[in-house]
């Protein structure tokens, strides 16, 4: 620490404020990229290899001599360099309920950002999808915010690694800060009307867990609080992160976070209140913000604004390259073989089986037998579909039209590879586009239908439907593939539905007339291999939903956690309760819960699990709690637990888990996280519907 205060005290003004911006290299272009380094600004974002090199190697012989920061959007996996590992999204990993295996994926994409020679990526996301409307729900580890902390703390540790100067190692920055995907309407960058309070009981503990997993930055919301924009609001940045949860890293605003208080939030006049607003609230790092620079050297020397302020900005951010070797090595680097090497494909594959969900099996499945297989849908051979947003798809320009690059399985050539194993014959019928109207392909595919014994239906949605910027209104299946299923159906062939999507979508139809429904979101590059595996049987799934499926747009919120004092109860029109719950996820197999106890000295909860089925399984045991009288309005149910157990046919196992008073907090009127004394019902089961909960009281003093 005591070098880089000596750093900051001999920094001119104006080394100080470029060391407060980051620069995103393909909007500025090669000679103005050079132009920022010789200036000595601090960061750089969306460059990589030679050019990386080049910029370091300017700004460690110019200036104060301090080295680059190079930022990526590495959200699932390198995915912009398309050498690397496309992993499975946030929303599909989560569904294994593994935060072992997401720390495992997080440390491959760090070798492989840092075989570019990076050092941060601008992941986990740590938002909570409880509206199907918004479009980045895919970038979220679902609705609930446990879960969501618990994967979010195993990404920031395998980004961080254990020695963060390590060549394999770079920063992971936690986003966005906060409340973003709560805005009003799904609408992407929106106002959020939410207090303080529920803040701090919702959405801040994710964040809080990043926090004490050592987390090296945070990014700030592009939305607003009750009218406050994230970017200005001083007691969510220094209050309440960096004094309340002691944040010691530093703050990077998103993408021209600080000119949008200008143009789309309209609390700043001109770029002189945008960069003191911004400065003042607690940001340290200005991404895409160049007009910062001239604007607050400008506001030091009028006395508008404190040279300490830039100070204490200067040293978090030197603070942060210090502790990750920089200093050290500035062209630290990992081995390059790293991208997309045969490990990181194993570990891929690994996720996506983890990953699938079987949520409907009137028992037709796994498939057995000699057969005749349609598979039809436009989600079937398009990996696009099966890699989601942030990909080099999608970034740094959206360009759909890319050629992918192998390796890869889609759903088809998975379905054909093990359909020559079990002498299965296979057709194939794409039927319509994914956000088509009017399609001309029904007769083909009915036709081809007729012949078949059982059909699979590969349907869903892409980044043209679900996006950064990207929200719907109706989150149904599109029109045309909607009007192919109910044709498909007429034929009377049973069904086999994959959900390939970004999101839990509107599919109560598809539920009432398919005789199985499987998903695993966006599985990445072996996602469609993953999803034939679970329908030959060659898998036997046991992810779990991380989300709630609604029945309809109209019917949102329907997340588990649900305050209770509805009036009604239920809508006049649709069932209250959601078409999949959350924790919901079926298996070849079955298990029986029983013995239940909670010891209310220890707080330790025994439950036994038996594999009742014929066939190996797991299960994800989850565990959840209820404040029956509290100060403040509580959840019907939280979830504060949740394991995976490997069960063969018979076998039984008496699992165990120890609880302390603060799992069973809440925040109260004051803002305050405490546990109150009274009494809980705590629940333990496969998923979270009351129906498959084993419950138990217990009192605290």
């Amino acid at each position: 620490m005591r070098m880089v205060e000596e750093i900051v005290k001999n920094m001119t003004l104006e080394q100080k404020a470029a060391q407060l911006v980051q620069i995103p290299y393909a909007q500025v272009g090669r000679e103005k990229a050079e132009e920022w380094a010789r200036l000595g600004v601090g960061s750089f974002l969306h460059v990589m290899g030679d050019n990386a090199k080049r910029l370091q190697e300017i700004a460690v012989k110019s200036g104060a001599h301090i080295p680059l920061l190079f930022g990526i959007d590495a959200v699932h996996g390198h995915c912009l360099n398309r050498k690397a590992t496309v992993f499975p999204t946030q929303l599909s990993m989560a569904c294994a309920f593994d935060p072992a295996l997401v720390k495992r994926m997080a440390q491959a994409a760090a070798k492989e950002i840092s075989a570019d020679g990076l050092h941060q990526t601008f992941s986990p996301v740590l938002c909570l999808g409880r509206d199907m409307r918004w479009g980045r729900v895919d970038e979220t580890f679902g609705e609930d915010p446990f879960l969501a902390g618990e994967l979010g703390a195993a990404m920031v540790e395998g980004y961080q690694g254990e020695d963060n100067a390590d060549d394999t190692s770079v920063m992971a920055c936690a986003k966005h800060y906060i409340g973003y995907g709560e805005a009003t309407g799904g609408r992407d960058s929106y106002d959020t009307s939410i207090t303080y309070r529920k803040i701090k009981d919702t959405f801040l503990p994710p964040f809080e867990k990043a926090v004490k997993a050592g987390l090296a930055s945070i990014m700030t919301a592009y939305g607003s609080i009750d009218g406050t924009p994230c970017t200005s609001d001083k007691k969510l940045l220094k209050e309440i992160l960096k004094e309340e949860l002691g944040f010691d890293g530093f703050v990077v605003t998103d993408w021209q976070n600080v000119s949008h208080l200008i143009r789309e939030q309209h609390v700043a006049e001109n770029e002189k209140d945008a960069s003191r607003l911004a400065l003042e609230s607690g940001n340290d790092m200005m991404m895409n913000a160049p007009e910062f620079y001239e604007a607050i050297l400008d506001l030091v020397e009028s006395g508008e604004v404190k040279e300490e302020q830039l100070d204490a900005a200067v040293l978090r951010i030197l603070t942060v390259k210090k502790r990750f070797g920089l200093f050290e090595d500035p062209f630290k680097q990992a081995d390059e073989r790293y991208l997309g090497c045969e490990e990181h494909l194993r570990l891929n594959k690994e996720i996506a089986r983890e990953s699938v969900v079987l949520l409907k099996n009137d028992g037709i499945l796994p498939l057995t037998g000699q057969k005749r297989i349609l598979v039809a849908g436009p989600s079937a051979d398009d990996i696009r579909c099966n890699y989601g947003d942030w990909t080099y798809f999608s970034h740094p320009l959206p360009d759909y039209d890319t050629q992918p690059v192998r390796p890869y399985v889609t759903l088809l050539e998975g379905v054909k590879e093990l359909a020559k194993k079990h002498n299965c014959t296979v057709d194939y019928v794409k039927g319509c586009e994914i956000n088509e109207e009017i399609q001309g392909g029904i007769e083909k595919t009915v036709a081809a239908a007729k012949k078949a014994d059982i059909v699979i239906f590969a349907c869903g949605d892409n980044i043209l439907l679900a996006a950064e910027a990207c929200d719907r209104a109706d989150v149904r299946l599109p029109k045309a593939q909607r009007e192919l299923f109910k044709a498909l159906c007429a034929t009377g062939k049973p069904i086999v539905t994959a959900l390939i999507c970004t999101k839990p979508l509107c599919v109560p139809e598809v539920d009432a007339h398919s005789t199985a429904v499987l998903t695993n979101f966006n599985g990445g590059m072996f996602g469609g291999l993953a999803l034939a595996e679970a329908v030959f049987g060659e898998i036997n799934p046991h992810g779990k939903l991380p989300i709630s499926f609604p029945y309809h747009v109209g019917q949102q919120p329907c997340y588990y956690n649900q305050l209770p004092g509805w009036h009604c109860r239920s809508y006049a029109d649709m069932p209250e309760k959601p078409l999949y719950p959350f924790g919901k996820g079926l298996s070849y197999t079955s298990f029986a819960y029983s013995d239940m106890s909670f010891d209310a000295k220890t707080l330790t909860l025994r439950v036994n699990v038996q594999n009742v089925g014929e066939r190996d399984g797991a299960e994800i045991v989850q565990v959840y709690f209820r404040d029956i009288v509290s100060s403040v309005i509580t959840p019907v149910k939280q979830l504060v637990a949740f394991r995976k157990v490997q069960l063969k046919a018979g076998e039984s196992k008496e699992l165990r888990f120890t609880f302390t008073r603060s799992d069973f907090s809440l925040v109260n009127a004051q803002e305050r996280r405490v546990t109150e004394a009274g009494a809980f019902e705590i629940m333990v089961g496969g998923r979270s519907d009351d129906a498959d909960l084993q419950k138990c009281m217990f009192t605290l003093s």
